[in-house]
């Protein structure tokens, strides 16, 4: 892991709401039911020696344990004294982008198998344990290293191991920090796998670190300056501009004028012939004049016009 200090960025405190999201995927995780191809929902019976979780959370141990069931949001391990759960996102060989139709084949084929894992989570009050085989790839006592080693506003460098609908996972030595999808661009974003793939290295900034919770919230767009900080200065109102269309809409297109500065063309600001569509007239990618209309910095909107006159 490569760092080099800048100043602490300027942000939002990432409550447990944020947090959450790591967990999106499973609605289930504090019931712990699982679930077989054939079989109703289940508890899981094992007891948990509470004690036996704590020290590997706090050693950061690796344990082999066995796959028992599945729900939509991942496995069920138990054995060891242990029960828990491993979310979809910190499992290694499950295709980052499995669609959730194809979840049941993918998770059928864990059932029976010994995982070497790392507790992430442990939470006796909500009857909670949340371990990782990713974790588990970095030597034991790797995170305690690298959680003392950062800092909130270092710039890092890892590699990206998972792409959700809610951000991106980067792996940054032996522990993996999250990329919301709020931080990755000061664009619009509709999904994650626009601006990130499995595999890519890349460079971020580390926003919020959670030691207690294994958890480091991490920034792609802070490496940038905010364009939204010089946008009335750069694009006065009534100022006739070069942009790219990027997506449409029923009322209207996105268009670029920067990078990370996006704005709305209303349908009745473009002069389209009679009895045409937008999909006819405009198409992601293609170069436009625009006239600023409004630029408002504070809420990150800006109105355009194809109307030039």
């Amino acid at each position: 892991m490569v760092t080099k200090a800048i100043s602490e960025p300027d942000s939002p405190f990432l409550d447990d709401g944020w947090w959450d999201s790591v967990l999106a995927e499973d609605e289930d995780l504090a019931a712990q039911t699982a679930r077989s191809p054939k079989e109703e929902p289940k508890k899981l019976v094992q007891p948990v020696d509470w004690e036996r979780a704590k020290q590997l959370y706090r050693e950061d141990g690796i344990v082999t344990l066995n796959v028992t069931g599945y729900n939509r949001g991942g496995l069920l391990v138990e054995g060891e004294g242990l029960s828990g759960f491993v979310p979809c996102s910190h499992l290694v060989n499950l295709p980052a982008q499995a669609e959730e139709e194809r979840r049941d084949e993918c998770f059928t084929i864990y059932l029976g198998q010994s995982l070497n894992l790392k507790v992430i989570e442990c939470v006796p009050d909500e009857d909670r344990v949340v371990f990782s085989e990713r974790a588990a790839r970095a030597a034991a006592g790797k995170r305690t290293e690298i959680f003392t080693s950062l800092q909130p506003g270092q710039r890092v460098v890892g590699e990206v191991t998972n792409v959700t609908d809610f951000g991106a996972f980067v792996d940054l030595g032996g522990v993996e920090g999250l990329i919301h999808i709020s931080e990755l661009s000061w664009g619009r974003v509709a999904h994650p796998g626009q601006v990130l793939q499995v595999g890519q290295r890349i460079e971020v900034v580390v926003l919020e670190i959670a030691p207690e919770r294994c958890r480091i919230a991490l920034s792609l767009k802070r490496l940038l300056a905010n364009p939204w900080e010089t946008a009335e200065a750069h694009y006065p109102v009534n100022s006739i501009v070069p942009a790219v269309i990027t997506a449409l809409v029923p009322f209207g297109a996105f268009a670029r004028l920067e990078e990370g500065l996006e704005g709305l063309i209303h349908t009745s600001e473009i002069p389209m012939p009679a009895n045409t569509t937008i999909q006819s007239f405009l198409t992601p990618g293609q170069a436009v004049q625009v006239r600023v209309l409004q630029v408002d910095a504070p809420r990150q909107r800006l109105g355009l016009s194809m109307k030039l006159i």
